[in-house]
């Protein structure tokens, strides 16, 4: 395995990198990345990479623009420079929530994506929870899809089952909160919200048994807080006992970290699929490693192997 295979990976999150290395037993790839000076990115890779099936690490987390742009142009000198085959794994999708057109005069832009991942030489992309299952549907090559959902439930055992119950904080996480209180054998809950604006959310109802309950609120990314922190504080207001949040991707841009210190959340637990802002740990914030479960799936991918298993 460890003559063909090889790993790189650009600057959103070399630390993951380098623990989907370790895990794999491998070295990470040599590659120098840079910009000019007036700002364009400049990459070499400076390793013989002919023939070799290379997987590029690049979460397309902020600064958005910068790190899709750095897994691009990586991708681009890796197949100029003759790779058997490139695999674009991408912790986090970025763009993802522009995956329709919800408005007149907007762009697909998760689309978009997809096809600048395909032309700069990806033959197959491996990411984890994305924001809407159908971008798989957006590729014409060949997507593997994980979930971080087997790393945060082995987390969340640890909470005694009694008086636990899993929320999801608006309708269109019903199916991941789902899959989350099947595995932990507790009941589910809905917290039914209206979004006033991008950034803002009103609470309408709470839909399940919460008085005196653990409540585990799951989400698949957490960007400014809105949703979770508003969940939260009604269900603490409804009773809960203590609330907790499980995210697979902890984007926390904006007022979020605010939001997370004043809300009624006790822990928000996260996946290291993108890093924590500016490297900084936060009292309430849990980082969990998924690079055992990355690196398990690259390792199949190379064997040639399923990858299904992984998929649960």
């Amino acid at each position: 395995m460890q003559e063909k295979l090889m790993v790189f990976s650009g600057n959103a999150n070399p630390k993951l990198a380098h623990d989907i290395c370790g895990s794999l037993g491998i070295a990470l790839g040599d590659a120098s990345i840079g910009c000019f000076s007036e700002g364009e990115i400049q990459i070499k890779v400076n390793q013989n990479v002919r023939g070799k099936d290379v997987f590029v690490i690049q979460p397309t987390c902020p600064p958005a623009n910068d790190n899709l742009m750095e897994l691009l142009i990586l991708m681009d000198a890796l197949a100029r420079a003759s790779a058997g085959r490139i695999t674009a794994v991408i912790p986090y999708y970025g763009y993802a929530r522009q995956d329709r057109k919800d408005q007149p005069r907007v762009p697909i832009t998760a689309k978009l994506v997809a096809n600048l991942l395909a032309n700069a030489g990806a033959d197959r992309v491996l990411t984890m929870d994305l924001h809407a299952g159908q971008i798989q549907g957006f590729f014409d090559i060949p997507v593997d899809h994980l979930f971080a959902a087997p790393v945060l439930i082995d987390y969340f055992k640890k909470f005694s089952v009694e008086n636990l119950v899993v929320f999801s904080p608006d309708v269109g996480g019903v199916k991941m909160a789902r899959a989350f209180a099947k595995r932990l054998e507790a009941p589910l809950g809905i917290v039914d919200k209206r979004r006033i604006d991008g950034q803002n959310a009103e609470v309408m109802n709470v839909l399940g048994e919460v008085k005196g309950k653990k409540v585990i609120l799951v989400d698949d990314m957490c960007a400014t807080a809105g949703s979770l922190s508003e969940a939260a504080n009604v269900l603490k207001q409804r009773g809960a006992k203590a609330v907790y949040a499980g995210v697979t991707h902890g984007v926390f841009s904006g007022p979020a970290l605010e939001r997370i210190d004043k809300s009624a959340l006790k822990e928000i637990v996260v996946t290291d699929t993108i890093p924590l802002s500016n490297g900084k740990k936060h009292p309430k914030i849990k980082v969990l490693s998924v690079a055992n479960l990355l690196g398990e799936a690259i390792k199949r991918i190379h064997n040639e192997e399923s990858v299904s298993s992984l998929f649960v």
